[in-house]
């Protein structure tokens, strides 16, 4: 019963006053600073290599490393792209003994400390493919998405915004798809927690990230880590004293672009054009034949509405952040508190987002350490459902208002509704409320030099609720009864997880062990009611159950759990030859019983080749070290129950009266569920020239993933159309390449520059039966994302060349793929991908006295998309539409075919071969100018920095396509925007 007792203890000593009294120690401060400019290096890594005291500096470069017992110490600085600096101090009892440090900058900085999973190691000691992206780099990109300050920042993580609406998401995806139906999303730890996502986080909040990329790296996350890692550690409160920063800007939003739809006088010539092709309109005079007497006095008049341009709007976005640290012998905290709102380009879509964050560390004492690391979000966001669709469709030969200002809803009394409907009052609201708690506890127990354990306990605590009103005269209800729908549900994940670590160095060797174990629970419960016809609109989702129509009811429960044990083991001998291995197993509970347990191992291995006695007296290679590594990770991430074939409700009625029927759902549940597996190696070079001015890492990988979750259809006959089973096999291999430099550095001008480069050859090995699935879009030997369809080649010009494949010039002429003579279903093939062959980044930063600038230019080259504004070609001439470069007997264009009244895009042959455009792009995507007050001014103001700055987000951008931001993928709902703002970063 010997280990109830220590858990007694532990627990005791979690509980133990804040102002328990510490024994007899003293302590070191001092500051960390750019030695050629002054300037304080924030996030810098100071230790004592000796002992397992450590820190990390504040804004204005301060450090105290508290609780050291007496004696004489090696304290060591060191800062990512700056070289390493240790100085000798000694330290009294009671008394805080002084040291300054003053680095060199370099490009890479070999020493510096790494988060990897479940630790920490030094960058010179990595085993596996892990990228650190600099925290000046975050800071430089005011946004409240850190993903997007991630952009283009590390090579294989392709990162697209999903549109430029405040409610929009990120798209994040880490060296290519290997699931075709699981998450292929990477995981999300900070400070050491498992994260909902990076959304959440205040980007001030961060000190460092890691993403970690290869099996080695990520096998100690097991199936969590199957599509990679990204680590995140928030700042805590290790420097000496109490500081404060403040940083906040304010700015504007605007549509970058949006391609333009046809005129008022470029509608009546498409629509002329339309029927002159049917024969029903050869000169103005035929008019009334084609257009309403209310069409023909707009015509009369010139007057007509652009619909898009009174939707769009200048929307705005501020932010503002205070972050206190503070620190004493025994105790140190970082608070901070931030509130981030967005009105975006339409009205009705906006968001609040809300954080506070605590983290808190207590030393209680010679053995004992407690702490936590907490966050509460709130979001308050407004949806605006989507208008363009019916704004770029609808006639422009009318008004959006009546000549009192009062809205038309039905203009030229057609058949859709008033783009502008849901923008009045009382008929619109889409309104989700938020509340996330992340509490996390810890217990660290170090009873011996070298051993460590820690047991930490935390959650995932969401709750939101949306509500949602739709009046009559809404675009959604168009003329049906109003509709309101509350909607409630609750997340419950906890973890608990505990850590063993030992570390010891005998000799030339070094030896590291870790063992964990993990256990994470999930629970979702949710309930949805709505109702119809609500007499008070004022009500709006309130009060359902005055609803005389429709009310319904409906309510859910989804629960999982996932158990695991890791162990890990670091070995080096002469600091050169490294070893890494890795194994994890986990138990899911998502998967068959008999199949819910696997083990995921890794192996990896590094050469420091610069450390070479044969490399000695050559001044090319400052560092090179040769990495390999293979590992198996797992993926589960299927929904709840999908071994169980589950009922589904059929409302039936005896009579008058009402009665309840049961049938098993449309997919089978599968027993036989069990692992997707995916198998990576890697091979990794890091390298670093003319001491380390110009340096980087190259990478090459292969993943093959196995045992794919798909789901399979099945014949009618079976009662039910899809099963999920493990099926199916895919291939991931690619290049990565990471490459800084430093162009200049003196006291007063320094350039920097980072480049990132990433291919990834994505495919599909083996399906169902070994065949293609054409209804998904599955094609074996290409990626998961393809386009499909018939190859255009342009369009007839002819009769006679027409008429032999049964056509009319001016219509779509598209290739016969096989050579039979004649267009069929069998004649359609790939024609592209979505994911880009290659993309990379460049990032410029530049420094002159007290002036800074960096600019980023992403690209992504090689991908297809599939784009709306080209299906937004209208050709039989009813409804407005894209403006296009279409064929007519005067006007031969080989680009879109010839309108026609009695053609609509469903039935007009070979229409949908028209779709797809490059959607390759290179873009400026952030450029940032800012100025920091000399410490003469700032001391006025009482601070000890004080930085304005103007920053400017996708800026400009170059690409085949007119008009539009092809990050955005080729959708034309809720567009790119551009953004500017002002900001001021104070330290005090």
């Amino acid at each position: 019963m010997q280990w109830k007792t220590s858990l007694a203890c532990l627990l005791a000593l979690c509980l133990l006053p804040v102002g328990a009294a510490a024994q007899a120690t003293g302590s070191i401060s001092g500051t960390v600073t750019n030695g050629a400019t002054g300037e304080p290096l924030a996030g810098a890594s100071v230790t004592i290599p000796t002992t397992k005291i450590g820190a990390l500096t504040g804004a204005n470069g301060q450090f105290t490393l508290t609780g050291v017992a007496p004696g004489s110490y090696t304290v060591r600085a060191a800062y990512l792209g700056y070289s390493a600096q240790e100085q000798t101090v000694t330290v009294t009892a009671g008394q805080t003994a002084t040291v300054n440090f003053g680095l060199s900058a370099q490009a890479v900085q070999l020493e510096g400390i790494v988060a990897i999973g479940y630790g920490t190691t030094q960058k010179k000691d990595l085993t596996g493919a892990v990228s650190t992206v600099k925290p000046e780099q975050l800071a430089k990109v005011p946004t409240n998405r850190v993903e997007e300050a991630l952009q283009g920042k590390v090579p294989g993580l392709d990162i697209t915004r999903n549109g430029g609406s405040p409610n929009s998401g990120v798209s994040i995806k880490l060296r290519g798809t290997r699931s075709l139906t699981a998450s292929n999303s990477p995981l999300v730890i900070v400070d050491g927690n498992q994260f909902g996502n990076l959304e959440d986080l205040n980007a001030n909040d961060i000190q460092s990230i890691q993403v970690l990329k290869d099996a080695s790296s990520t096998a100690i996350y097991g199936s969590r880590g199957a599509n990679g890692v990204i680590i995140v550690t928030t700042k805590d409160g290790a420097h000496s004293g109490t500081n404060v920063t403040v940083n906040a800007y304010v700015g504007m939003t605007q549509v970058t672009s949006y391609p333009r739809i046809n005129t008022g006088p470029e509608f009546i010539a498409q629509k002329r054009e339309a029927f002159r092709a049917t024969g029903q309109w050869s000169s103005p005079a035929d008019d009334p034949n084609i257009f309403t007497p209310e069409e023909l006095q707009h015509i009369q008049d010139g007057t007509y509405t652009d619909f898009r341009d009174l939707l769009f709007h200048t929307g705005y976005a501020q932010n503002y952040q205070v972050g206190v640290t503070t620190s004493t012998d025994n105790t140190r905290a970082y608070l901070s508190a931030s509130l981030y709102d967005e009105q975006g380009i339409l009205k009705l879509d906006n968001q609040r987002r809300y954080t506070l964050r605590l983290n808190l560390d207590r030393d209680l004492g010679g053995q004992w350490k407690v702490g936590t690391n907490s966050q509460v979000t709130y979001y308050d966001s407004n949806t605006r459902r989507d208008p363009f669709n019916l704004a770029n469709k609808i006639n422009p030969l009318t008004f959006a208002f009546d000549s009192t200002g009062a809205l038309i809803p039905r203009p030229n009394n057609g058949k859709d509704m008033n783009p502008l409907a849901d923008e009045q009052p009382n008929v619109y609201k889409d309104n989700t409320l938020t509340t996330r708690v992340l509490p996390s506890l810890y217990a660290e127990w170090a009873p011996v030099s070298g051993l460590t354990l820690r047991s930490t306990l935390a959650a995932d605590l969401l709750n939101d609720r949306e509500g949602n009103f739709r009046a009559s005269n809404t675009i959604d209800r168009d003329g049906q009864a109003p509709l309101a729908s509350y909607e409630t549900n609750n997340h419950r994940n906890l973890s608990w997880e505990n850590v063993l670590t030992y570390k010891h160095d005998f000799g030339n060797n070094s030896l590291g062990l870790t063992g964990i174990t993990s256990y994470l629970n999930s629970k979702q419960d949710f309930v949805t009611a709505s109702g119809q016809n609500q007499l008070l609109a004022s009500q709006l989702f309130y009060g359902l159950g005055n609803a005389p129509e429709g009310v319904a009811i409906s309510s859910g429960y989804v629960g999982s759990g996932l158990m695991s044990y890791a162990g890990r083991v670091n070995y080096g001998y002469l600091d050169r030859y490294l070893l890494t291995l890795t194994g994890r197993e986990d138990c899911s509970s998502r998967l068959s019983a008999g199949n819910q347990c696997a083990f995921f191992p890794s192996v990896a291995g590094a050469w420091r080749i610069s450390d070479e006695a044969f490399m000695a007296g050559q001044s090319l290679f400052s560092d090179l070290k040769l990495r390999a590594s293979w590992g198996i990770s797992g993926n589960d991430a299927v929904d709840p129950y999908s071994t169980q074939a589950v009922l589904t409700k059929i409302p039936f009625s005896f009579g008058e009266d009402p009665a309840a029927g049961y049938t098993f759902s449309s997919q089978l549940g599968n027993p036989n569920l069990k692992w997707e597996t995916s198998a990576t190696a890697d091979l990794g070079l890091d390298f670093g020239l003319w001491n380390n001015r110009v340096a980087g890492s190259l990478d090459v990988y292969r993943t093959n993933t196995s045992n794919l979750l798909l789901q399979r259809f099945l014949p009618p006959s079976s009662g039910a159309s899809s099963v999920l089973q493990n099926v199916g096999k895919t291939r991931n291999e690619g290049i990565e390449l990471s490459l800084s430099t430093i162009n200049v550095e003196t006291p007063d001008l320094s350039w920097n520059s980072d480049f990132t480069f990433a291919t990834n050859k994505e495919q599909i090995v083996q399906l169902v039966g070994d065949q293609n699935d054409v209804g998904n879009g599955w094609f074996i030997g290409y990626p998961a994302n393809v386009f499909y369809d018939y190859q255009k080649l342009g369009i007839w010009q002819d009769s006679a060349s027409a008429a032999a494949w049964g056509q009319k010039p001016g219509e779509i002429m598209v290739k016969d793929q096989n050579g039979d003579g004649k267009i069929t279903s069998d004649d359609r093939t790939i024609l592209g991908a979505a994911n880009p062959k290659w993309s990379g980044s460049m990032v410029n930063s530049l420094r002159y006295k007290d002036f800074d600038l960096s600019a980023t230019v992403f690209a992504r080259i090689g991908q297809m998309m599939d784009y709306d504004y080209y299906e937004d070609y209208k050709p039989g001439g009813v409804e407005n539409g894209a403006h296009v470069d279409y064929w007519t007997p005067e006007n031969p264009s080989n680009a879109f075919p010839r309108p026609n009244a009695k053609l609509s895009k469903s039935n007009y042959p070979y229409f949908s071969s028209l779709y797809y455009a490059d959607g390759s792009f290179v873009k400026l995507s952030n450029v940032t100018v800012g100025y920091t007050l000399p410490s003469s001014l700032s001391g006025r103001l009482h601070s000890d920095r004080v930085r304005i700055y103007l920053t400017g987000k996708s800026l400009a951008w170059w690409s085949k396509v007119d008009n539009y931001d092809p990050e955005r993928g080729g959708s034309l709902t809720s567009p790119m925007t551009r953004l500017f703002v002002a900001g001021v970063d104070v330290g005090f």
